[in-house]
């Protein structure tokens, strides 16, 4: 059985657990969501979508 999961939906339930339990602070959290929204509208988004596509199909080909 395979489970697909959305790469945001997963690092914001990261993000969340961070805040709860590793003491990340609000703000620090807003920051990171902005940081992310300024890469995603920068030159290097495509190499960083390039680089999480080939690690998710690194991951996705491991045989258990």
């Amino acid at each position: 059985m395979a489970l697909s999961i959305s790469v945001v939906v997963l690092l914001a339930i990261i993000v969340i657990l961070m805040v709860r339990k590793s003491g990340l602070k609000g703000g620090h959290a807003v920051i990171c969501v902005l940081l992310g929204f300024y890469l995603a509208s920068s030159s290097i988004a495509p190499t960083i979508n390039e680089l999480t596509t080939n690690v998710a199909g690194m991951i996705g080909g491991i045989k258990f």
